[in-house]
């Protein structure tokens, strides 16, 4: 099934619904967009049109590298209709990055906005001919109005290439991750409805587009009548007035993004009056975040936590938003306390299993090894790279995920950080995370990260790094004592810096990689 479907059958049934609303005109004071179905689907049938036009068919990428914007979504689906795979690309990309991924990729054509064009034209390749800016009346518009429509997605294989989406390159150069169109499309329709022209609600999408957690939000909302409300990039002020003005009723957020909004000078539960529910993922939720949510939030803000890959083709455990109602008897409340900690249970699609990162055999409840998913829409591997593919999906089809974890009695799945993370001090094993969530408890604290550093007596010491509440008079110092309190010995940070921010990728990932030198080089 082509992507393309899953606009072309709500639009056929709710033409005249309004579907999208681009917020990004309201930032220079203006009004926000708004657009019906049919109003997308003639202007993806036109941008498909022209996509034709230049040759590109199926076996090609097209690439976006732009913020969320109607625009964007046109480009999306207006590849999808000609039966091109889309390449949604980091627009917050560095130069070395942006040159890789418009060369890896291979694109033939390329979608951008007027404010990255001078990125984009010193570090194209030289065949890479077709960009039109999607801002620009005379580039983008002129050229699609001049061509022909495509009103019907072209017919593709389910297991041809739907989208290549770029892992956040946490530890080295990006990888393309293969999504098949029958990944991605399965997914969608098997876990929504199609519009029916009925009153679905609004999805506030902030998560860029590029991101699998974005790109996924978009479509199951599109798909099943829900109004999409874009908002260009996330800042905590804005999106909290998105939500108050356009009457939002559900929404994504990464960890950091719901740690910022609580820390929002224009924070107020008055605000959410429309909200219903709230989504996070993308990246670990440290509980006393979630904890902090759910005391401030109104009451009937119903919170889920959702956790995947994009080599998953998006979620594959949902932490149900009952598990998130601190309710019953007092046995009941801490066992849904502790819960807080973990992913929640796998999907009904999806299977799990923890192994020993040593032997590959699986271990008991409450052990922690690498955990390990087996899904049917897992990706079709990476791109131009055979050799990491064949380290990260086994034989058998199970993904390597590279995560840390473990299973309780009831199948409630907990991570603990990555297989590189792990910390040896003296022959001790640390989990950063572990720590972080000590960190984290202390009131001033808003994002912490420890790291291991090299030691020449220990092999490695124990570092960390905070981000506390603006106008808090806690020191590193306070910090490391907190610590002390609450951990053993060999657990315990060396010592602990105060950072404006922590290095992370766009969706929230820490870049430890980036961190440990920074830490080294104080020489603390």
């Amino acid at each position: 099934m082509n992507l393309g479907m899953l606009l072309f059958m709500p639009a056929t049934i709710a033409g005249d619904q309004v579907i999208l609303i681009d917020t990004s005109p309201e930032a220079a004071g203006g009004t926000a967009r708004e657009v019906t179905y049919q109003e997308l689907l003639d202007n993806v049938s036109r941008t498909a049109g022209l996509l034709t036009t230049l040759g590109v068919g199926e076996g090609d990428r097209v690439g976006v590298f732009a913020t969320n914007s109607v625009e964007s979504v046109e480009a999306i689906f207006g590849a999808a209709f000609a039966g091109a795979s889309v390449v949604p690309m980091n627009f917050r990309a560095a130069q070395e990055e942006t040159a890789h991924l418009l060369s890896d990729s291979g694109i033939k054509v390329l979608f951008t906005q007027s404010r990255y064009l001078d990125l984009v034209h010193t570090t194209k390749p030289a065949d890479l001919e077709h960009v039109y800016v999607l801002d620009d009346p005379d580039s983008y518009a002129a050229a699609r109005d001049g061509s022909f429509e495509l009103p019907v997605p072209a017919d593709v294989e389910s297991d041809g290439l739907c989208a290549l989406l770029y892992t956040s390159g946490t530890t080295a150069m990006p990888k393309g991750v293969k999504l098949t169109n029958g990944a991605v499309t399965s997914y969608v329709t098997g876990t929504n409805d199609a519009a029916t022209g009925e009153d679905m609600g609004s999805m506030a999408v902030a998560a860029p587009l590029y991101h699998i957690a974005g790109l996924t939000s978009m479509l199951n909302a599109l798909y099943s009548g829900r109004v999409v409300v874009l908002l260009p990039q996330f800042h905590a002020d804005s999106w909290i007035e998105c939500i108050r003005r356009h009457r939002v009723t559900h929404a994504f957020l990464v960890p950091t993004m719901l740690a910022r909004v609580l820390h929002a000078p224009n924070f107020s539960p008055s605000a959410f009056d429309s909200l219903e529910a709230v989504t996070y993922g993308a990246a670990p939720m440290p509980p006393s975040v979630i904890r902090h949510a759910i005391r401030e939030f109104p009451p009937h803000v119903a919170f889920a936590g959702a956790y995947g890959q994009t080599e998953t083709t998006s979620t594959v455990a949902v932490l149900d938003p009952d598990d998130h109602r601190i309710e019953g008897t007092p046995q009941e409340q801490e066992r849904k306390l502790h819960r807080l900690s973990s992913v929640g249970q796998v999907l009904e699609d999806v299977q799990v299993r923890v192994v020993d990162a040593d032997s590959g055999e699986p271990v008991a409840p409450g052990v922690i090894g690498e955990v390990q998913l087996w899904t049917a829409r897992a990706m079709d591997g990476y791109w131009g790279n055979d050799e990491k593919t064949r380290v990260t999906i086994d034989d058998e089809g199970w993904v390597h995920t590279g995560d840390l974890g473990y299973l309780d009695d009831d199948d409630y799945l907990f991570l603990h950080g990555r297989t590189g993370d792990m910390i040896i001090r003296g022959g001790e094993n640390v989990l950063p995370d572990e720590v972080e969530a000590v960190l984290y408890d202390h009131p001033d604290v808003l994002e912490a990260a420890v790291v291991g550093l090299p030691s020449a007596e220990w092999g490695e010491r124990v570092a960390a790094a905070a981000v506390v509440r603006p106008g808090a008079a806690t020191s590193g110092d306070e910090l490391a004592a907190h610590a002390r309190e609450r951990l053993a010995p060999f657990k315990r940070p060396e010592f602990v810096h105060l950072m404006d921010e922590l290095p992370r990728t766009s969706t929230g990932k820490l870049l430890r990689r980036d961190l440990i030198p920074l830490l080294d080089e104080l020489g603390l």
